[in-house]
């Protein structure tokens, strides 16, 4: 059976912390306190500008976000869908739902409808990508590069810090409606990745808390786009 998206549920997408902005973990620490209420938070993939299980040098570099999302995760439901950026989570975060790729999309209940949600990368993607990211999400993989993690980790978070993720992308409706065609009519379809905050026909593509700073929140079983 699946998940009912409650009233108030909030959705936080391609936040890229730490390098794009505190704003998630302010928003982590206003759930902790009680300023924002809400009982469901689902977390839609790169949250994080790089996290991955098996090593704990990557998580030094986020360590107070982690420790906050285990703290809340004793008093909501919070569910992750893992990212491009974001992934082999689940010993990281041990008490909260985790979705990797290959259980994306999720089909979730809402008003009466189904909703599926994806970070946004599992049908819009080459061949090359999907077997680098395979080869990049599976834990013997990462093993071997463990001697090596300090100097790939400093290398890759430099060249992440350097890229540039707000532009708009052109012709972004063709690309919703081939993404469209994967899912059933009438579907309800919530992804991040793009960046892009658009809402087009049965889409819903989430804005980037790095790039836009807004959040989505459910309101009266709809899910509406919410400064911060």
């Amino acid at each position: 059976m699946s998940i009912e998206i409650e009233d108030g549920a909030i959705f936080i997408a391609d936040a890229h912390y730490p390098d794009y902005g505190d704003e998630f973990l302010d928003i982590l620490k206003e759930i902790e306190s009680n300023k924002l209420s809400t009982k469901q938070l689902f977390l839609m993939g790169d949250i994080f500008n790089l996290l991955f299980g098996y090593s704990q040098y990557i998580k030094s570099f986020v360590q107070d976000a982690i420790d906050l999302i285990n703290i809340l995760s004793n008093k909501i439901d919070i569910y992750y869908i893992e990212g491009n950026h974001d992934f082999c989570l689940k010993e990281i975060f041990p008490n909260i739902k985790i979705y990797p790729i290959e259980e994306q999309p999720v089909k979730f209940r809402l008003n009466s409808q189904d909703i599926y949600l994806s970070h946004g990368d599992r049908y819009k993607t080459t061949l090359i990508y999907k077997i680098y990211t395979k080869l990049l999400r599976n834990r013997n993989s990462i093993k071997l590069l463990l001697p090596f993690e300090k100097i790939i980790i400093d290398h890759r978070v430099k060249k992440l810090k350097d890229k540039y993720i707000c532009g708009k992308i052109k012709n972004f409706e063709n690309i919703i409606e081939s993404i469209i065609e994967k899912y059933p009519p009438n579907a309800i379809i919530v992804e991040g990745h793009f960046h892009q905050n658009r809402v087009f026909k049965n889409y819903i593509s989430l804005p980037s808390l790095a790039c836009q700073k807004k959040i989505a929140v459910v309101r009266d079983g709809k899910i509406l786009i919410s400064n911060l």
